[in-house]
């Protein structure tokens, strides 16, 4: 009988929902015949610009809480945001990248660079803060 854990779920729904937007950008990009032009370097690109159209929303804004853009600009930072994991997910899947197994090991990295009891309110890069007994 297989256990089943809070984070077997998570992860599994984790890798179900992203497996589903890698099929659903798959089909949309199949329809047009563009995966010719979605080399690596292209989708990076695209993603870089997107990220910057998703960015030019809050410039010159306060803080860019969700009050502060409004329904109508709220929707389309929504769809920025969309184009740029789209982006991300088209890479990923150029590049046989698992997305949810790269956050994973990406945040055990940060978890060491990051120690929680060391940096807790502090946002600082991690070479700019001292390590308790060493810094």
């Amino acid at each position: 009988m297989a256990t089943w854990t809070a984070e077997k779920c998570v992860t599994n729904a984790a890798d179900s929902d992203l497996l589903q937007l890698r099929a659903l950008v798959r089909m949309f990009v199949d329809e047009r015949d563009w995966d010719q032009f979605h080399t690596p370097k292209n989708l990076a690109s695209a993603l870089s610009v997107e990220a910057a159209e998703l960015l030019e929303h809050f410039q010159w804004l306060q803080s860019g809480r969700a009050e502060e853009l409004g329904s109508e600009k709220l929707k389309e930072v929504r769809h920025e945001m969309a184009d740029v994991l789209v982006y991300l997910v088209r890479l990923a899947d150029k590049l046989e990248v698992d997305l949810f197994a790269a956050v994973q090991e990406k945040m055990v990295l940060n978890r060491a660079k990051y120690p929680a009891e060391l940096v807790r309110g502090d946002a600082r890069k991690y070479n700019e803060y001292k390590k308790q007994g060493g810094g």
